[in-house]
């Protein structure tokens, strides 16, 4: 139950609109605390273990900012930008040449690499050439977030795919409610299950590619007010 109540205020809340996903985020930590609390397992040294572990990942991210920016800024002072911004803009087939060469190049460095590292240093040049033939910035940032998403989910590198093995059961046990026995999960399984996934994300990258109003319908128009509403 416990489990339930804290994916509905990470997934839920966001869904039905009631937070955002920071918001979420913040939901799930209150209703952590309350659930701990409950069960009487809230302690100082628990909380102190949370915000150990908190404070060191908010470091090593603010660390990783900190280094792609140092980067940035020599690689623009040796004009390195220029030098992608032309790379990018002169691909064989204008923006379609430049989306594909994005998509393959993002696909293969969600192998390897970290969602930080391809956000804070790899996307700011891809959106120079993303700038130079003027693409939409919000439909490239998405399109570019589900392609990541789906190379996480990818073997045998896929980084989803190790939180998967690190909560799923490595022995067979028994479940406490039926009795019955409750076979281990391979890591082979895991990589089968995911490979449904990968295809339903795939069509979508390629349905983004394909409407791209999907993403930007509305976006232009904004929000209007009528001026004699609302001074009623």
């Amino acid at each position: 139950v416990a489990r339930r109540v804290l994916i509905f205020l990470v997934l839920g809340m966001g869904l039905i609109g009631l937070a955002s996903p920071t918001g979420a985020g913040a939901m799930v930590v209150v209703g952590a605390l309350l659930l701990a609390a409950l069960n009487r397992r809230l302690s100082f040294p628990v909380l102190y273990q949370a915000m150990e572990g908190t404070a060191k990942l908010t470091a090593f991210v603010i660390f990783i900012l900190i280094g792609s920016t140092l980067f940035s800024l020599v690689f623009r002072g040796v004009d390195g930008d220029l030098w992608v911004e032309g790379f990018l803009t002169g691909l064989p087939g204008g923006e379609v040449g430049f989306i594909v060469f994005v998509m393959v190049l993002v696909f293969l460095l969600g192998f390897f690499i970290d969602f930080f590292e391809i956000a804070f240093i790899v996307l700011p040049l891809l959106a120079l050439g993303a700038d130079a033939l003027n693409i939409d910035k919000v439909w490239f940032g998405l399109l570019v977030g589900v392609n990541l998403q789906t190379s996480f989910l990818t073997p045998p590198f896929g980084f989803a795919l190790f939180y998967l093995r690190s909560v799923a059961a490595k022995s067979d046990y028994k479940d406490r409610i039926t009795g019955a026995t409750i076979p281990a999960v391979t890591t082979a399984q895991i990589y089968k299950g995911s490979i449904a996934f990968i295809v339903l994300q795939l069509i979508m990258v390629g349905v983004v590619i394909a409407f791209p109003k999907l993403v930007t319908g509305g976006i232009d128009e904004g929000t209007k007010i009528n001026a004699e509403e609302a001074l009623k």
